[in-house]
């Protein structure tokens, strides 16, 4: 009898164990690792992978000027009088940029895992010295957290001056993060931002990775008068929602009598324990379950698209 309370009592420790991992997983918070996240060795299949994404984050919004056109008025006639409801004049797609911030953490779990330290970000580059449409990649931080042989938590920066650049074709430029003197039980944190005067483009998001994947999230902020096909993931472990937003443009006008503002289609998405791509026996990519990619395409008539658009691509890619 004493050896079923007991065996009762540790079903009920255990399943308390694990609600504790899920309520603490993922931590988004950057610059500090959690306890939990310091402990965790994975789950169900992915127990024994070398490397793990504890988190991975895309957001993404727009930066819109004050310039607006309106086809039946002429540009003088765009005065204080006439624009009395700002939202119903289009933005001039030639002043919006598209802001990326990205946010990566990833725990090495094993000697065979340090290789997954390294990363390729991929962007917008166009091969043509006269060209302006070009993505800037800025703002690149990486962090190496450890533990010394007390236990005491050590962090490390990393240089980035020195990382590679290597262009993949006339479309696309890829930058070579690699990250020296890692070990097994460390956690490496990176940022970069993207800004692109693209926007009617939006980078694909890779949901599952060659290693298993905690979290991963996208936000995205679109003007409503931007409409996007958007392919969400069918997983069961991809939810997504669209709700109605508001984006404040980057005006200093004062001669507008309304809110500076227009109203977008707020995407989220997010995937929770997606397991790596696995490898069959032929050396191929095979789908352990569902590949979770998100992708867009615009879908506004009346938007012009350069020749060169390229399609969409996921930008980054653990090694």
């Amino acid at each position: 009898m004493k050896s079923s309370f007991k065996k009762f009592y540790l079903l009920i420790a255990l399943i308390a164990f694990g609600n504790m991992v899920n309520a603490q997983l993922p931590n988004e918070k950057f610059g500090k690792p959690s306890s939990m996240e310091w402990d965790f060795v994975g789950w169900g299949d992915a127990i024994n992978a070398d490397a793990i994404i504890l988190c991975k984050t895309m957001k993404v919004t727009y930066q819109l000027s004050d310039q607006v056109f309106n086809s039946n008025r002429t540009d003088y006639e765009l005065g204080s009088d006439n624009i009395d409801d700002f939202g119903k004049n289009q933005i001039d797609l030639e002043n919006a940029l598209v802001k990326y911030e990205f946010k990566l953490r990833t725990k090495i779990l094993k000697p065979e895992g340090v290789k997954h330290a390294n990363i390729d970000i991929t962007y917008f580059n166009l091969n043509d010295d006269v060209a302006i449409s070009t993505d800037a990649l800025t703002d690149l931080k990486i962090r190496v957290f450890s533990k010394n042989d007390k236990g005491k938590v050590e962090k490390r920066s990393i240089n980035t001056n020195g990382f590679i650049k290597e262009r993949v074709d006339n479309n696309y430029m890829v930058l070579h993060v690699e990250v020296p003197d890692v070990e097994a039980g460390s956690i490496i944190e990176y940022q970069y931002n993207i800004t692109s005067n693209r926007p009617a483009f939006l980078y694909d998001w890779s949901f599952q990775d060659v290693i298993p994947t905690v979290c991963s999230k996208c936000d995205i902020d679109i003007p409503a008068f931007l409409q996007f096909k958007m392919n969400v993931p069918i997983n069961k472990l991809i939810k997504s929602s669209v709700e109605a937003g508001r984006l404040a443009y980057d005006t200093n006008r004062t001669d507008l009598k309304r809110d500076k503002s227009c109203v977008t289609n707020h995407y989220k998405i997010a995937g929770d324990f997606i397991l790596p791509l696995q490898e069959n026996q032929n050396g191929d990519d095979a789908k352990k379950e569902i590949i979770a990619n998100f992708t867009s395409q615009i879908n506004t008539p009346n938007i012009p698209l350069p020749a060169y658009m390229p399609e969409g691509v996921t930008h980054l890619k653990i090694k």
